[in-house]
């Protein structure tokens, strides 16, 4: 956990950075704002801000937007402060922490930001085999593919590897390829000079060089376009880069550690990935089996959710029933862990028994898991069906494939509420691609909907 704390608060710093300290924390200190940014900017890297609520919270909070560092921020002040406190949760702050600083409140935060998500629970002998040869290659200086379909916990074992091998004290930095434009991936992985670029307005250290003597993830990277590939593919042969708009390479030591939920030796058939890059990073391969092929994980992590959720949301704890179990295990949980994770969630606010009985296992659209699907009882309906299906199939007849295709993107879209990552896994094409469709469609003048929104027809 790297904290970075930001402002004098009052004599109380001292004290906050020793109980972070004694709790496990490496803490680095700026006097404001200004140099909070350029701390960050210049490699120092920080998993949590602690800033004093006294400073403007929301240039802290907008500056970071602008240089794409997802770091929460947690604002600090004496005593109880009420105004303060909601202004500084308006400006963007995640939480606010009342000083003088409590050893629990403090741990609790640190905790919540360190490994809460991170935690690695299993039973189940086929996830034992995977973690058998992780640590087996851990203490090595080898690149590792982690496979898996999406939510399997991919991200979980990278974590978990770092933490085996000697790197393990150096910083563990994870950059989600799919997440970030095409055109800011270069900056954001190799760093940029200042002036490199409109908007380049200084100097800003990449992923590369704050993973240095640590582990670099690179998530989902079959979504890495192809000339980005290259550059890739000499920074490890090499081990240096060049930051954009830069003069001279830079000397890193990383450990690569990459995932995929999709097969890169097909999509190096296809020519959207390179096979010299695929064997510079598969010199060993980590397959994460899906959640159903391993069914005592589905047990043990049930049990585990139920106990974190009740504790999050106050509730009392509930134990899984026999009965809720068994429809557990016999779901298909297409989302993995992540799918799991959400169904319990929602299942210990839903429970109200003694137990988490099968009734409060539901699908996010309220559908009880297991239950009977509906029986269309008269030939009448199915008939109307088929001729309903036989009405929409025709009135694609004298329409274009791109046009379709377009209706079908927009409308995908519109339903997912401007969400392009579930739209993409809804439509089965890669976010990328997603993006260039609605860019060709933004171009032409459609209107297309943001992040929450719905379409406005035009």
């Amino acid at each position: 956990m790297r904290l970075l704390i930001v402002g004098g608060l009052q004599g109380q710093i001292g004290l906050a950075t020793k109980i972070a300290m004694d709790k496990g924390a490496k803490v680095t200190h700026a006097a404001d704002i200004e140099q909070a940014l350029a701390s960050l900017r210049g490699g120092v890297g920080a998993d949590l801000v602690f800033c004093d609520v006294g400073l403007d919270i929301g240039s802290l909070v907008r500056g970071l937007s602008a240089e794409r560092i997802c770091t929460p921020v947690v604002a600090c002040g004496i005593g109880t402060d009420t105004r303060r406190a909601v202004d500084a949760i308006r400006a963007g702050a995640k939480e606010y922490l009342p000083l003088p600083a409590d050893p629990e409140l403090i741990a609790a935060v640190l905790a919540a930001v360190a490994d809460e998500s991170h935690q690695l629970v299993y039973e189940d002998e086929a996830m034992g085999a995977v973690l058998s040869l992780a640590d087996q290659i851990a203490g090595s200086e080898a690149s590792i593919l982690i496979t898996g379909e999406s939510g399997t916990g991919k991200e979980v074992l990278a974590r978990y590897v770092h933490r085996k091998s000697a790197r393990a004290d150096k910083p563990f930095i994870s950059v989600n390829c799919a997440a970030i434009p095409e055109n800011l991936l270069e900056s954001e992985l190799f760093g940029h000079e200042k002036g490199a670029f409109t908007g380049a307005i200084a100097r800003r250290i990449g992923k590369f060089e704050e993973a240095n003597g640590g582990t670099l993830l690179l998530d989902e990277i079959s979504e890495m376009d192809a000339r980005l590939q290259a550059k890739l593919l000499r920074a490890i042969q090499e081990r240096e880069i060049d930051r954009v708009g830069g003069t001279k390479p830079v000397k890193v030591d990383i450990r690569i550690v990459a995932t995929s939920n999709r097969d890169l030796a097909d999509a190096v058939r296809h020519g959207t990935f390179r096979e010299d890059l695929l064997y510079r990073l598969n010199v060993v391969n980590l397959r994460l089996p899906a959640l159903r092929e391993r069914p005592k994980d589905i047990r043990a992590l049930s049990h585990h959710f139920a106990r974190k959720y009740a504790e999050a949301n106050g509730v009392a704890y509930r134990p899984i029933s026999s009965q809720t179990e068994r429809l557990l295990l016999s779901y298909n949980w297409k989302g993995n862990v992540r799918e799991l994770e959400n169904t319990i969630h929602r299942a210990v606010l839903l429970a109200t028994g003694p137990e988490i009985g099968p009734e409060a296992i539901r699908l996010p659209d309220g559908t009880q898991v297991g239950a009977a699907p509906a029986i269309v009882a008269q030939n009448a309906s199915v008939q109307s069906a088929v001729v309903s299906a036989t009405a929409v199939t025709r009135s694609l007849v004298g329409r274009t494939v791109s046009d379709v295709e377009r209706d079908l993107i927009l409308d995908t879209l519109d339903h997912c509420l401007g969400n392009r990552t579930h739209a993409a896994n809804i439509l089965g094409i890669s976010i990328r691609t997603l993006r260039n469709k609605l860019k060709e469609y933004s171009d032409a003048g459609l209107s297309i909907p943001g992040h929450g929104e719905q379409r406005i027809a035009g």
